[in-house]
């Protein structure tokens, strides 16, 4: 197996969209994972999708061929609905075969149904599993049984596989009896900045809104959201933020949902500037999803200090504890009602929005999420050996 030294690897990964982008949670966690360990050293190379951004071909970057120390290489894609993600990393999967990389990072279980090919060429192969793909509303049944295989792979030919939350390591024991390792995304602080777009764009001032930022998909529960905010007495705005993921009929379903209550604002796929001051300025961040792996979204929130409101499914209760609200997963009634409460109550707002950035920065930090990472690849820092030998 190539090697660069006893400590430094040559690392793969694909399974995301591309980077730097913020199409996706992927994305971000794929980011912070592959800079990071440039940083210390390794040698990362990222395999990202040709093709428009999902959001839209006004959101398309610059193609680049470095990141902040990452190499990034455009592999072969088909860019169409349902087909887009499975060409990509099916030309990236053969190109980290053949690559001198000493570990190849699959993110997202698709992806993982070309798994067996870098496995066949000795490359050590790890999984990160964001969420259980398979149960999201959006897919065919090509690509749902696609998905599905990537997983049988992950379970087969995964040295190690990355689960986001006990519920899906739970999962995996069940199902296939295969053991999981538990790493979380990681999280900084942030620091809030003063309306000034939103407030010149949509007329919002800092308090003045409920945010919900998200890609527009059927399993976040926006559905719920809407018909929940349409019943609340209140004169705050709901803000939704964010692009469909080849959804445009469910977001037009949403996008008409909506008609009537001239408080819901809707302002597409939002980045930079404009996403710091919405996360900054938020009276409460709402997250009512049906399903989710370990939402980066939540995170964010929580690190800008809001108070966050979401759904009881575990994977956002194990997040936020007991320093945000939860209401019943699927359930209007109860989601209108903690809407109302906290509208209601502001005191209640500070009181969670005083503690929940400290809380969720100690709790999740990218320097052990990377530290941990690194060790499944191999590398000890502590000793800066290399464990599993020359």
């Amino acid at each position: 197996m190539f090697r660069s030294d006893n400590s430094k690897l040559r690392i793969a990964m694909l399974g995301h969209k591309r980077i730097p982008s913020r199409e996706g949670g992927i994305e971000i966690v794929v980011t912070e994972l592959a800079v990071r360990m440039a940083d210390k050293g390794h040698f990362v190379t990222c395999y990202n999708r040709k093709g428009h951004h999902v959001s839209g071909s006004e959101f398309d970057a610059k193609q680049l061929k470095e990141y902040n120390g990452v190499r990034l290489k455009s592999v072969f894609t088909v860019d169409k609905r349902g087909i887009s993600a499975m060409t990509a990393s099916v030309s990236a999967a053969v190109c980290a075969a053949f690559g001198k990389y000493d570990a190849v990072h699959f993110h997202a279980e698709g992806p993982c149904a070309m798994m067996w090919l870098p496995k066949l060429f000795g490359k050590k192969c790890i999984a990160t599993v964001h969420g259980l793909d398979h149960k999201r509303a959006k897919w065919g049944k090509f690509a749902l049984k696609y998905i599905l295989f990537g997983e049988k792979c992950a379970v087969k030919f995964a040295d190690d596989i990355i689960v986001l939350s006990k519920n899906v390591q739970d999962y995996f024991k069940r199902e296939y009896n295969r053991e999981t390792v538990f790493i979380p995304n990681g999280i900084e602080r942030s620091v809030g900045i003063e309306a000034d777009l939103i407030n010149k764009n949509y007329g919002l001032i800092k308090d003045s809104y409920i945010l919900y930022l998200g890609r527009i998909v059927p399993e976040k529960g926006i559905t719920y959201l809407i018909d929940a905010f349409k019943q609340t007495n209140t004169d705050k705005r709901l803000v939704i933020a964010g692009g469909s993921s080849d959804t445009d009929e469910f977001e037009r379903e949403v996008r008409e949902m909506a008609k009537g209550d001239e408080r819901i604002i809707f302002t597409g796929f939002v980045e930079g500037k404009l996403l710091e001051e919405l996360y900054s300025n938020a009276y409460v961040y709402v997250l009512p999803s049906d399903l989710e792996g370990m939402p980066m979204s939540l995170l964010e929130a929580m690190s800008y200090g809001n108070c966050c409101l979401t759904s009881n499914i575990a994977e956002c209760v194990e997040v936020v504890e007991d320093k945000g609200v939860s209401f019943e997963k699927g359930n209007v009634k109860d989601l209108k009602e903690k809407i109302q409460y906290l509208c209601d109550y502001p005191e209640k707002v500070y009181e969670y929005k005083n503690q929940s950035a400290e809380f969720i920065c100690n709790k999740y930090n990218w320097d052990d999420i990377v530290h941990k990472t690194l060790e499944l690849y191999g590398v000890n820092e502590k000793t800066n050996e290399d464990p599993v030998g020359q």
